[in-house]
């Protein structure tokens, strides 16, 4: 009963500084400095000094009333851009630099925020960035699947990027599971390839991938078949496949892509 009371004291006592903070001119000034904007369904809450750093912007137009904003229903400024990036100009606003997180891809985007925030320096370092990630080399992917048709060969897929082979893996685990003994741990040679060595024909002339324990895994055309589309999914092109008298790229002997 003691602690109850005593709590219920200490909640007063904040409630009465709390309440003599807002009657002061300090808690009056401090409220007279934020500014609460509805970005495309995001706020934002701010400081009108943030704001207005740069004359002449969209932004400070608003803040000194010489630009007309619609409000939204609860009162605040209603702006119909681009919410999640504007994350991006308030940033800027606030550090005077443009810091975007690592794998940052929409430059193109934010350079449309920049002009229709009138942000002159956020449109040139935008520019300035989407300059450089251009002129930047890229490492080339290349991805090759090659079926030898005999036992001692079998199907191999072979790529120099790592996590692609590791997608492809992933892929071929879930296919083969939910048709037959799912993926055999010790066809998968090193993490540049994925290699089936082990193989039979059945009576219809399909080859199916067999375990060392002689229960089958899937047949090679399917495999094939998900590395392929995996590839195209991935942004891989196909530059040349040989021997496709069948028709079908599934049926090719050797696949080359790049990506």
């Amino acid at each position: 009963m003691e602690r109850k009371i005593n709590r219920r004291e200490k909640e007063k006592e904040y409630e009465g500084k709390h309440n003599s903070l807002e009657d002061t001119d300090q808690g009056k000034n401090c409220k007279s400095t934020l500014m609460t904007l509805n970005v495309g369904g995001y706020l934002y809450i701010t400081q009108k000094q943030t704001l207005t750093k740069y004359p002449d912007t969209f932004l400070e137009g608003i803040v000194n009333g010489k630009i007309l904003c619609p409000f939204d229903a609860d009162g605040h400024y209603f702006i119909d851009r681009d919410g999640l990036l504007f994350r991006h100009v308030l940033n800027f606003l606030r550090n005077g630099e443009l810091l975007l997180p690592e794998g940052f891809r929409e430059n193109q985007l934010l350079a449309q925020e920049a002009e229709f925030f009138q942000l002159k320096g956020l449109a040139e370092e935008v520019k300035s960035r989407w300059e450089k990630e251009q002129l930047a080399p890229r490492e080339t992917t290349f991805l090759e699947i090659t079926d030898n048709h005999d036992r001692s060969q079998g199907l191999r897929i072979f790529c120099n990027a790592p996590d692609f082979i590791s997608k492809i893996k992933s892929r071929i685990v879930l296919v083969s599971k939910s048709r037959l003994d799912g993926f055999p741990e010790e066809f998968s040679i090193s993490s540049n390839i994925i290699q089936f060595k082990y193989f039979i024909k059945s009576e219809n002339g399909t080859r199916l991938v067999l375990k060392e324990d002689n229960t089958f895994v899937c047949t090679l055309e399917t495999l094939k078949f998900e590395a392929i589309m995996m590839a195209l999914k991935c942004g891989f092109r196909l530059l040349t496949s040989l021997d496709c008298s069948k028709g079908s790229i599934v049926h090719s002997d050797a696949l080359h892509f790049i990506k």
